[in-house]
């Protein structure tokens, strides 16, 4: 019996051990996913202040950097049916920040454009994604930014996820999209 108990005592740390290694295996998921969340929300402060949501600073940030494309071209990129993108679009042109102009190569169509006014408020919206991007990682060194950002860039590129633009624009809900 104090056979069986010794062996009992011993197998603990083993188990223990076992159970720390299981959880570790899902720590990275988990963590990724907590962080996600913390600095979507962060951001989601950052953009508000700019009289952002998050969707609409997504979307005059694509069409800043790659002006002139199709409202059914924005959505396909994004991931999300075109009628789920009017509403943003309808309130980027409101407030004078994006403009429809017809495409030469086919005027059934419009291309969106930032405005002057969209410009600056892109200029306003990168300086504060500039200061998150800081925040978010203060506590890393250069090189650790750098390799924090290239193994996250793997893992991305991995399943599939498109560079620069949020996967959340597939889900992106009638309120949400109506919300400008």
């Amino acid at each position: 019996m104090a056979t069986t108990q010794a062996q009992s005592q011993a197998a603990q740390p083993e188990q223990a051990q076992s159970q720390e290694a299981q959880r570790k295996r899902t720590d990275i998921a988990f963590l990724v996913a907590q962080l996600g969340a913390y600095a979507a929300e962060r951001f989601g402060e950052r953009a508000a202040a700019l009289d952002f949501t998050r969707p609409q600073a997504g979307l005059l940030r694509l069409i800043s950097r790659e002006p002139g494309q199709s409202q059914q071209a924005v959505a396909r990129r994004l991931g999300t049916p075109p009628s789920r993108l009017v509403a943003l679009v309808d309130g980027l042109e409101q407030r004078g920040l994006i403009e429809r102009r017809r495409n030469p190569g086919d005027r059934r169509n419009y291309a969106l454009h930032p405005t002057a006014a969209g410009e600056q408020a892109m200029a306003a919206l990168s300086q504060a994604s500039l200061e998150h991007e800081q925040a978010i990682s203060a506590p890393l060194t250069e090189a650790e930014r750098a390799q924090l950002s290239s193994l996250l860039g793997k893992l991305a590129a991995a399943h599939g996820l498109v560079p620069g633009i949020h996967p959340g624009y597939r889900n992106l809900s009638e309120n949400e999209a109506g919300n400008v």
